[in-house]
């Protein structure tokens, strides 16, 4: 069930035996609840590669329903990445997709991984592997507005982060994550912590502590075996985006039990992608997980 690279992360952190036992809650269907909880929400969020093998992730919004499960293989998703969105390129024809639905006001969040085709404005999944995470380290939030679409959006591009885009980084309290492993296989996952834990070391490089979850380690086995990732940053006030697609290391040297951390990601950035207005979303604040190691509360 787990490849090379997770396998060798779940050795080295001594999880194998968690590893297995969690695996099995992995299915290749998706089961009624989760279907339930699909139809209910508003965005979601992909991860692909490109044809040139850079990962990005995208968000993409929509009225709800406009994902939902068709059966229990298929997910039909009436909605596609935004004009500008690099992830959209990669989904005109049949690509490996990550995707993670996540909802913020009751810190639920499901994963699928599988196969995407596109269908009329929107995409065909075929599930591969479908579960759901605990709601650690996941900021309640709650719908504050939803605003009508305000045509197409800026796109600004870059080779690095602007003053503005690291500011806004440096306050983040959470990123979303797309990695693949050799095979092209993606997967899109969730990172949350009080702000600050998405360190901004330079204009082309972050860091971030990887802190205790599920024990199967699909992100940071995928960077062991394939470094290229895309991370996707949302401005949860105005509903733009930052996109960051390079490539990432696990930093062993930065495990502090203490502080919670099991290891560091340090990743280096290629291009940086600024989406103004991809989602009508307007979220209120954040109301930070108790999970998160640090002043606000202590890893559980």
């Amino acid at each position: 069930m787990y490849h090379s690279g997770e396998l060798a992360v779940q050795r080295r952190m001594g999880q194998e035996a968690i590893a297995t036992r969690v695996g099995r809650m992995i299915r290749t269907e998706v089961p009624a609840a989760a279907a339930e909880f699909l139809a209910e929400q508003p965005m979601i969020v992909i991860a692909a590669a490109g044809d040139d093998g850079r990962v990005w992730t995208s968000l993409i919004a929509g009225p709800p329903g406009f994902v939902h499960a068709d059966d229990p293989r298929t997910i039909l998703l009436e909605g596609l990445p935004a004009p500008g969105d690099p992830v959209g390129d990669a989904l005109r024809s049949e690509q490996q997709i990550g995707m993670i639905a996540i909802e913020p006001q009751t810190r639920r969040r499901m994963r699928v991984n599988g196969s995407a085709e596109p269908v009329g404005t929107g995409l065909r999944i075929h599930t591969d592997q479908v579960y759901s995470n605990c709601p650690k380290y996941i900021s309640r939030r709650h719908i504050a507005e939803v605003r009508s679409a305000d045509g197409l959006p800026d796109v600004q591009r870059g080779e690095s982060l602007t003053n503005r885009q690291q500011a806004l980084i440096a306050r983040a309290d959470a990123f979303f994550i797309g990695s693949a492993d050799t095979a092209g296989n993606a997967d899109a996952s969730h990172r949350g912590g009080n702000p600050g834990f998405l360190q901004v070391l330079s204009p082309r490089q972050l860091r971030w502590p990887d802190y205790r979850g599920n024990s199967m380690f699909m992100t940071l086995g995928n960077i062991a075996a394939n470094p290229r990732c895309g991370l996707l940053v949302v401005d949860w006030h105005s509903g733009s985006t930052i996109q960051l697609t390079g490539t990432a290391e696990i930093n062993w040297d930065e495990a502090d039990s203490g502080a919670g951390t099991q290891c560091a990601v340090d990743f280096t950035i290629d291009e940086v992608v600024e989406l103004t207005h991809v989602s009508p979303l307007r979220w209120s604040s954040a109301e930070l997980s108790p999970a998160n190691p640090g002043p606000t509360g202590d890893q559980d």
